[in-house]
């Protein structure tokens, strides 16, 4: 059986449906050369490019993709030995951890929520525009039914990708997904969760979904809650998100970049074991 990886971009504007494609399709291929040396690897991918919804052109000025410097891509634990040692991480979970105590985490979560996921609040309060979001992935995703399918989603689009999948397992529960990966993700805000009690009851894994596996920096500030494992109870199949720590290397000071996270050692892992 075929296979295809079909991925979702996160929020905000970006560049034009073709240049965007092939930036993601760079990084995958960068991680699986630096870091599965895979070279030249041949994969089937398709990116559903949802932003001209929101936004009338594409980005004037998108930040092109750049390959990460010479050597090897580090793991999560290699970063953190690293950063330890000068108290980056150390000093970075207080901050975190002492916000949360002066302004409880559910606060925290709605000043991320209008800081840096405008977009997420035209999706919940404009059935059309939802509406339209949603049909572009299921229509991708219904057109590969007969294939092996991997899902990977950034930032807002794992949320978009998350409401499809529970739509599909209505609709189509013979339908497979074989892996779905979330990246960046704000799944885990309490305003998201409370969204998606809303329209299914229960927060759980997608039922179609045959394993689900999360990654997360613990600098990005939209994947505030790096552990999605004890949101989200487990499918009727017993499949339960899987999480785990990433470095995102992109650039200093920007940890939810889509491109830093597809050419992470861990995300190449998943997606060598795919293809």
């Amino acid at each position: 059986m075929s296979k295809i990886l079909i991925g979702v971009h996160g929020l905000a504007n970006k560049p034009a449906p073709d240049v965007l494609a092939k930036d993601w399709e760079k990084s995958i291929c960068e991680g699986l050369a630096k870091n599965e040396h895979i070279d030249n690897p041949k994969i089937n991918f398709s990116l559903v490019y949802w932003a001209n919804a929101m936004h009338n052109t594409p980005s004037e000025n998108p930040e092109p993709y750049q390959p990460a410097t010479e050597g090897r891509l580090r793991t999560y634990e290699e970063n953190w030995l690293d950063s330890a040692r000068s108290g980056l991480f150390d000093n970075l979970d207080d901050i975190i951890d002492s916000t949360k105590q002066h302004f409880g985490s559910g606060k925290l979560a709605d000043f991320i929520l209008k800081k840096k996921l405008k977009e997420l609040s035209s999706y919940y309060k404009n059935t059309q525009t939802r509406n339209a979001l949603r049909k572009q992935l299921k229509d991708e995703i219904l057109k590969h039914r007969d294939k092996r399918i991997m899902i990977l989603s950034h930032s807002m689009g794992s949320i978009i990708a998350y409401d499809v999948l529970r739509e599909i397992g209505k609709q189509h529960a013979t339908l497979n997904i074989n892996h779905f990966v979330t990246f960046g993700s704000p799944l885990g805000l309490p305003y998201v969760k409370n969204k998606i009690r809303e329209e299914n009851n229960l927060v759980r894994t997608p039922s179609i979904v045959k394993k689900w596996s999360n990654f997360a920096d613990k600098r990005d500030i939209v994947a505030l809650d790096t552990h999605l494992a004890d949101d989200y109870f487990a499918n009727d199949n017993g499949i339960q998100v899987k999480d785990d720590l990433v470095a995102n290397d992109w650039k200093e000071g920007l940890y939810h970049k889509s491109y830093g996270y597809l050419r992470t050692p861990e995300i190449s892992k998943v997606i060598c074991r795919f293809i």
